[in-house]
């Protein structure tokens, strides 16, 4: 891992079914990894609203957007080396 921050972030708001669907997947793709998947709400944090809010959920890897509006599985199957 890069950094002190998680591996694995969702950036998601409240009653975001395509959050709730990235989410999922998310944990899935997580625990096979052997790492947990934190969620963060855009909307409590003005400095991600204005770079994420319009297009979450955004999946972040060490920091680093990764996929947005969905999650790019076959990607982060590949960068997680699974």
């Amino acid at each position: 891992m890069t950094g002190s921050g998680p591996r694995l972030q969702l950036l998601v708001r409240a009653d975001c079914h395509l959050c709730d669907t990235a989410a999922a997947t998310l944990r899935q793709v997580a625990a096979e990894a052997g790492l947990t998947a934190t969620e963060v709400d855009v909307d409590a944090d003005p400095e991600l609203q204005a770079e994420y809010g319009d297009r979450v959920p955004v999946v972040l890897l060490d920091g680093r957007e990764h996929s947005y509006f969905a999650v790019d599985e076959l990607r982060l199957r590949r960068d997680l080396d699974l």
